[in-house]
């Protein structure tokens, strides 16, 4: 992780040095304003990817006496495909719509539809196929 800690320090770097460079040159406080938020999420992560990569062993990609055998391996849990995102988003546009459209019936409908919706996304491993 020390890796990617050095990448997001060297990002940040570089928007505290371009922030008050675009101030001075536009005096547009919407784009700055943008620019500073952008600086402290990426000093944020900075933060928290260089706190992690203290505390814990080195990866092998970390390491400069790391084999290729090193790296051998589970990688992680890969889920297959899902079609809940689809329903969570088409009943969160129907939400969208309502609003857009003042009608607060279609509003609620949606409300109800995604929360199944998202309840079948967050449970989808507890049964079925890809049950654990």
């Amino acid at each position: 992780m020390r890796a990617e800690a050095w990448i997001f320090g060297m990002t940040t770097v570089f928007f505290v040095l371009v922030s008050p460079l675009y101030w001075f040159m536009s005096n547009d406080w919407t784009g700055t304003s943008a620019l500073v938020m952008t600086t402290l999420l990426a000093a944020m992560i900075t933060l928290y990817l260089g706190f992690h990569a203290a505390r814990m062993d080195p990866r092998p990609e970390d390491r400069k006496n790391a084999e290729i055998a090193d790296g051998a391996g589970e990688l992680g849990f890969f889920p297959p495909y899902s079609w809940w995102p689809l329903w969570c988003a088409l009943t969160l546009a129907v939400m969208v719509y309502g609003v857009a459209m003042a009608a607060w019936w279609l509003f609620i409908i949606g409300g109800a539809l995604g929360a199944v919706a998202l309840s079948g996304l967050i449970f989808e491993y507890y049964r079925g196929e890809h049950a654990h």
